[in-house]
């Protein structure tokens, strides 16, 4: 998928109307069957199928609140599989909505910016169950998970299902991210998909319950482990390419410590800094060519990286400085290459500078409790989105070796670190 791109000046964009904010519309029947009917292919590609649990609690025209995890494009045509024939709306990402504004709200989407305040979304949100009488799906984890791991939930999550004031429904998937792990580059596996979908909690059950103690109900569905998961079930992916991309997670050598310098590729992850080298086998698992191996699961690694960051926070250490190409939004009509600059992030949050000099942003490092990074964005490249509900700047390092989970990690362990200083 592509996205509209038009290259033009930094002052140019900043003339240009912003964008404004539109109720949701009701999702009519013929764009219901569409979504449904498009999604049907590829369901039956994957052999699809669906459990319920308990979904006879909720009433026939009853608007409720759907959260699924998020694991690569095909949760949209599950979830229109099986909320259908229901009224429901999509939160998605503005940039989402590039070019195609008035499609994606005929389809029932609702437009929001990620890992920002974002209150109107709320009132979006409030206004498609209470007026339109209309449910609302969305994945509250935000991005994909990279590493096939549960990514952090909003605390604001349970304020904002107190305030729906409607019953809450888990869908979870499973395959989707071995299907089609977003570090792959978009190639494909022969793996089939299921889902779950289970009724969580009643609006009686919410008014009773705090915004504290609906987020500890939550979580816990929102707790998973995919290569544990293709592990335990015996799930065989024999694609040759299944470790490409695969340095985007696994960025630093545990043997050396070198980043940047791991490539994966085929059916092998390695470091051209000291050679070492292991297999992905076929069920997911981490077999060392040679020598004794430091991790056997892509997860533990992954986990041991950002207890790597961590370190680095804590002694004043880590800054990730990259040369970028800059693409603002600001609307919904395109998305504009404004030119180059330098990304900079340290303790002190993101600082982005370019444009001749004219553009200087600076943000927090406790705006936001995570943070949009993505591989081959819209087909770009891989990038690190920062800004505010006015603009968004889309970064793309112009070093191929640039690691933009590390910079995920940092911002999530670098939020926790200002936010426990702060108590």
């Amino acid at each position: 998928m592509k996205i509209k791109t038009v290259n033009t000046s930094y002052d140019d964009v900043l003339k240009l109307e912003p964008y404004k904010n539109k109720k949701p519309v009701s999702q009519g029947r013929f764009w219901r069957w569409l979504l449904k009917t498009v999604s049907d292919p590829e369901l039956r590609k994957v052999s699809f199928t669906c459990e319920e649990k308990g979904m006879d609690r909720l009433g026939k025209d009853e608007p409720a609140l759907y959260l699924m995890n998020h694991s690569s494009f095909i949760d949209l045509k599950i979830a229109s599989s099986i909320i259908y024939p229901r009224p429901f709306h999509i939160v998605c990402t503005l940039d989402g909505f590039v070019g195609k504004e008035g499609l994606m709200r005929k389809i029932g989407c609702i437009p929001t910016r990620k890992f920002m305040s974002d209150t109107t979304l709320v009132r979006d949100m409030i206004y498609t169950v209470r007026d339109l009488r209309e449910s609302v799906l969305l994945y509250p984890e935000a991005s994909y998970t990279f590493d096939g791991t549960a990514t952090p939930l909003p605390d604001s999550l349970g304020k904002a299902i107190k305030m729906l004031g409607v019953p809450v429904i888990m869908i979870r998937t499973y395959g989707a991210f071995a299907r089609d792990p977003l570090y792959n580059g978009l190639q494909i596996r022969d793996v089939k998909v299921s889902a779950g979908m289970t009724y969580l909690l009643s609006a009686e059950e919410i008014s009773a319950m705090s915004a504290a103690e609906i987020n500890e109900t939550i979580r816990p569905h929102f707790t998973f482990d995919t290569f544990k998961w293709q592990q335990e079930n015996h799930i065989s992916i024999n694609e040759s390419f299944r470790a490409d991309g695969l340095d985007r997670v696994l960025y630093k050598c545990p043997h050396c410590g070198a980043e940047g310098h791991m490539t994966g590729k085929g059916i092998s992850i390695s470091c051209s800094n000291c050679g070492a080298e292991y297999e992905l086998t076929e069920y997911g698992k981490l077999k060392a060519v040679s020598g004794q191996p430091k991790f056997e699961h892509i997860p533990d690694w992954y986990a041991w990286e950002r207890e790597e960051v961590r370190k680095e926070l804590e002694a004043g250490t880590y800054c990730m400085e990259e040369e970028v190409d800059i693409i603002m939004l600001v609307n919904t009509d395109a998305v504009y290459r404004v030119g180059d600059g330098i990304l900079r992030h340290d303790n002190n949050g993101f600082h982005l500078a370019g444009c001749d000099g004219k553009l200087n942003y600076c943000q927090s490092p406790d705006r936001s409790y995570s943070l949009y990074s993505d591989y081959f964005w819209y087909e770009i490249g891989d990038m690190i989105s920062i800004g505010t509900p006015k603009v968004q700047y889309y970064c793309f390092p112009k070093n191929k070796n640039a690691i933009v989970a590390k910079a995920r990690l940092a911002a999530e362990e670098l939020y926790k670190l200002t936010k426990s200083k702060k108590k």
